[in-house]
């Protein structure tokens, strides 16, 4: 049974009995600023890519990421194929690279990657070459939970190019954090 919430209205506690609408639910997540990263999956013309912002660390001791994608996304499919992906952490002027990745202007697979410069790491994933951190990874596993799948990546590489700033979502916009 669904527990309700307690808002506050004029200085009272104000019993909410109905669970939120998923609208209300992405409304309420756009106020959380978020690190903006592209994830990249596959090779060749079977390769693409998606903006993520829902990617943290999860240990450093083996050194583990962890990213949510939407399993119906073109890259959950690659990830899943391949066993690895790309994880570039974009700076400030990396806007163009975030809109690319979100498919802005109809971008899909390979054309994603247009525009930019990207090295093939270890694993052969494909990692932005001028992202502030590019961390190359294999999956070590994968959750599935309602749309999307919790990746857990165990890091393989990574290659370093501070000083650019961050590229961060909030409020349903990326904005240039710079140093």
């Amino acid at each position: 049974m669904p527990q309700a919430s307690a808002e506050r209205e004029g200085g009272v506690d104000a019993v909410i009995e109905r669970l939120p609408s998923t609208g209300e639910f992405r409304d309420a997540m756009r106020n959380f600023v978020g690190n903006v990263s592209v994830l990249t999956a596959g090779k060749g013309d079977d390769r693409s890519g998606l903006v993520v912002t829902s990617a943290i660390s999860l240990s450093a001791d083996p050194p583990l990421l962890l990213a949510c994608v939407n399993r119906s996304s073109s890259t959950w499919p690659l990830i899943e194929r391949y066993g690895c992906f790309g994880w570039s952490v974009l700076g400030a002027g990396h806007q163009a690279v975030a809109e690319r990745f979100t498919g802005f202007g109809g971008a899909k697979g390979p054309e994603r990657y247009a525009g930019a410069s990207w090295v093939t790491a270890r694993t052969g994933a494909s990692l932005l070459e001028d992202a502030v951190v590019g961390i190359d990874c294999t999956v070590e596993e994968m959750i599935d939970r309602a749309t999307h799948s919790i990746i857990i990546g165990r890091v393989q590489q990574i290659r370093t190019r501070p000083g650019q700033g961050a590229m961060i979502y909030w409020n349903g916009a990326f904005r240039g954090l710079a140093d």
